[in-house]
């Protein structure tokens, strides 16, 4: 019988990695896409998709719909994998209902506590725990749209955060060089958040930005190598990488070794995602991610198809024998995100096509799969006349005027 696989979440590119990476198990595919698109999403295209819905938006009910009415088999367990917070925390949140007829990450099997592990105060205090080095911070807390005093003993600059997950979380993002810069955000989160706990953590000049994506059954970790940041994203999609370098392990051996007692002892059973940055010359901790990152696709272009030992490994097959360790160094470009990079006016189109034309791997040309970047293409150019004419509408109209 065809294994069933039904990828959940937001960002047509990391959706498209994660088809493709689950196509290698000769799987059929489905996708629930979270998000607001008013055309057909480029994943939908992959002729590895054998059905598609839509969510539109944060909606759970609506999710939770899309799921007990098109997915459920009765006769088999098809496996759900989340690619974004949401997701993962809306299968955790109804895990008990779920799993009667699906098979998905988990934490010992306890409804909420993968939601749980999402805490950031949680991963800190548990990765300090492992031996890992994590940045001081404290905690301010939000009720009914009101919070205390700023607490005295906190440096600046600092960097605020929420200390789980929310949405609309990048707004919390700020670095704060004063108290009064730090009220003056708070005050603004005040007002659009009635109940959250913002981090105030010491800032810290990030010298190199790192991740690892991972896949875990509970008892083994397998951690193919590091990501290297090369250019992060600004903008609307912040804080996702647009150039990075995928290279083995060595000379993280020590930190690798830290980071799987870490993912350990969390009990987590799936695909994950930890981002890690080095300040003052040493390595700190930042977040795990119970999910597979934006740029693991990477690791599977690499030879290490992560997707697939979590599809064998819910199929009650064993994935010993699926390569586990990157051998050899190559660069990645997330074409959306850089592209979205140009859209917001944070990146040149020369930039853009220099990053693209430098990069050893592309996550949406694919040559076996080649109908999402012809779409993709013909997004650039609609997009970027409507951009042009909205950044300079004279000039354009005299062009199109010689034109004509």
């Amino acid at each position: 019988m065809q294994k069933k696989v039904i990828i959940i979440g937001i960002g047509f590119a990391s959706r498209l990695g994660l088809i493709r990476s689950v196509a290698q198990t000769g799987a059929e595919i489905s996708v629930i896409a979270i998000g607001h698109e008013e055309q057909k999403p480029l994943d939908s295209y992959s002729k590895y998709v054998s059905h598609y819905y839509l969510c539109k938006g944060n909606d759970e009910a609506q999710l939770l719909s899309i799921i007990h009415k098109h997915c459920i088999d009765a006769h088999q367990k098809p496996i759900l994998i989340p690619i974004n917070d949401f997701a993962a925390m809306v299968l955790d949140k109804n895990l008990d209902s779920l799993k009667e007829h699906f098979l998905f990450q988990h934490i010992d099997n306890r409804q909420g506590a993968v939601t749980e592990w999402m805490n950031k105060e949680k991963q800190k205090g548990w990765a300090s725990k492992c031996g890992l080095n994590v940045v001081k911070s404290t905690n301010i807390k939000i009720t009914n749209h009101q919070y205390g005093g700023i607490p005295t003993d906190i440096s600046y600059p600092c960097f605020t955060k929420t200390r789980e997950y929310t949405t609309g979380y990048k707004q919390t993002l700020h670095r704060c060089n004063s108290e009064k810069e730090l009220k003056t955000v708070l005050d603004y989160l005040s007002v659009r958040h009635q109940d959250i706990t913002i981090m105030v953590e010491d800032y810290k000049e990030i010298q190199t930005e790192y991740a690892l994506v991972g896949f875990t059954d509970g008892k083994n970790v397998v951690i193919p190598g590091i990501i290297e940041i090369l250019l992060m994203a600004e903008g609307h999609v912040k804080g996702v990488a647009c150039q990075g370098k995928i290279m083995p392990a060595a000379g993280f051996e020590d930190t690798v070794r830290r980071f799987k007692e870490f993912v350990l002892g969390t009990h987590f059973i799936g695909l994950f995602d930890i981002d890690f940055f080095l300040a003052d010359g040493i390595l700190y901790f930042d977040e795990l991610n119970l999910r597979i990152g934006g740029s693991g696709y990477a690791v599977c272009k690499m030879g290490v198809n992560l997707p697939a030992m979590l599809v064998r490994f819910f199929s009650g097959e064993p994935y010993g024998d699926l390569k586990k360790e990157i051998t050899t160094t190559a660069t990645f470009v997330n074409e959306k995100t850089s592209f979205d990079n140009w859209c917001d006016g944070y990146m040149s189109m020369n930039m853009f096509r220099s990053i693209r034309q430098a990069s050893d791997i592309s996550f949406i040309e694919d040559e076996e799969d080649p109908i999402p970047a012809k779409h993709f293409e013909d997004n650039i150019r609609r997009l970027r006349w409507k951009v042009m004419l909205k950044k300079y509408p004279k000039k354009i109209k005299r062009f199109l005027k010689k034109k004509l």
